[in-house]
């Protein structure tokens, strides 16, 4: 026998359900504001009777302390979002803050300059050459134009960037160079798995290990640090990139908030964007519908690459120092931003606002706990069980009050 709903309880059980729908969609949102009130309810007072984790200084620390993170989380999301993974991305950054603290403090040529310098201007020349053959398209030698244009700006950006080895580089140099060496392994990594279709799990574990070892050689075997002090034996300018914007909001965090734009933006407006969900969602028919998937994913992989030595110069820029192990385990936060944020390890589904809420998530989670004076160990156990819950919850494997027949 079965049961039908009268008129009023079907009226009732509408905009309940259309409730319960809205709250499932935006609950990473509802997440992050119920943690967030628990920092206020849970902060220490001062002695002026001020709430410790509602001031400007507290707030500002946060987003500088995720800033590093978020940004090679932004990266990871687009490896994500095609189904790949990326483990190489903590070396990568520390070869980033290498190489960007031996060229502000080293005068002449280091091993540094002779591997930033050929791989900068090597960017250069296929950027510029790729750029003008794709204005010109279907013109008649718009290639052969574009190979001129790309080997004069290349000879350019020689130019400039041998020009400040005599006399050690400045902060654009930092911020143009190092990414380009990012970018170039990372596009390496992308070759490897597109090309040879390796598992990105195997190939960027062994990049993660080789890029260790690289930037420990590039250090040399007994440097374990290389401190930069501006004013003394870094440009001064170098500074800039810790500041903070109207004692408000720090450097680092807007490079991060930068990358959360530029790319959501990337994703949701351009083409190259659509490959990339397309190819998560189902790599063989995308590949089969025309697209050039071993391009896309070449350059997702070295997209993600420069965003993590961009994060390189800013840990250099925050800790005043650059290291060979600077980013050693950085590559399981972000994946774990990347997971709490909503984005499938399958690939297909996610988005940069959702791991900006996840890196918010783990950021405001380990300042709560920091200002309760809370055990690091306990700190992690914490964090482990909040990315297990995410998962479950966005696998829709949790179920309460289900019958099975």
């Amino acid at each position: 026998m079965s049961s039908t709903l009268v008129p009023e309880h079907r009226a009732t059980a509408a905009p309940l359900a259309a409730v319960l729908r809205f709250l499932l969609r935006t609950k990473l949102y509802w997440g992050l504001i119920a943690l967030y009130a628990v920092g206020v309810l849970a902060s220490p007072i001062s002695s002026r009777g001020v709430n410790i984790f509602l001031t400007e200084a507290n707030q500002s620390d946060v987003l500088r302390q995720v800033s590093n993170n978020g940004i090679v989380a932004v990266g990871m999301t687009l490896v994500i979002l095609i189904g790949g993974i990326d483990l190489s991305v903590g070396s990568v950054m520390a070869l980033g803050s290498v190489l960007c603290a031996m060229l502000l403090t080293q005068t002449g040529w280091t091993t540094a300059s002779a591997l930033a310098i050929p791989l900068f201007a090597a960017f250069v020349l296929l950027a510029v050459a790729w750029g003008v053959t794709l204005a010109g398209r279907g013109r008649r030698g718009a290639r052969l134009a574009g190979w001129v244009c790309g080997a004069l700006a290349s000879a350019g950006a020689v130019a400039w960037t041998v020009g400040q080895v005599p006399q050690k580089f400045g902060v654009l140099g930092v911020l143009l160079v190092v990414p380009v060496a990012g970018l170039a392994v990372g596009a390496l990594n992308g070759v490897i798995i597109a090309r040879a279709r390796l598992q990105p799990f195997i190939v960027t574990l062994a990049m993660m290990v080789g890029m260790l070892g690289t930037a420990r050689l590039v250090a040399g075997p007994d440097t374990t640090v290389y401190p930069v002090y501006t004013g003394t034996n870094a440009t001064p300018a170098f500074e800039g990139l810790r500041m903070l914007i109207r004692h408000v909001l720090p450097v680092p965090g807007l490079f991060f908030l930068a990358a959360v734009v530029i790319f959501s933006l990337l994703l949701r407006r351009t083409t190259f964007g659509r490959y990339i969900y397309a190819i998560g969602g189902n790599e063989q028919a995308t590949r089969f519908s025309g697209v050039a998937v071993e391009r896309v994913k070449i350059a997702v992989y070295a997209l993600s690459g420069a965003l993590a030595c961009l994060a390189g110069v800013l840990y250099v820029a925050q800790y005043r120092q650059g290291k060979p192990d600077a980013g050693v385990g950085i590559e399981l936060d972000a994946i774990a931003a990347v997971v709490i944020g909503g984005t499938n390890l399958m690939g297909g589904r996610g988005s940069i606002v959702g791991t900006l809420v996840g890196v918010l998530i783990f950021g405001f989670l380990g300042n709560i706990l920091q200002l309760r004076n809370i055990d690091s160990n306990t700190q992690l156990v914490l964090k482990g069980v909040i990315i297990i819950v995410a998962v479950l919850l966005q696998e829709g494997n949790v179920r309460f009050g289900r019958r099975y027949r």
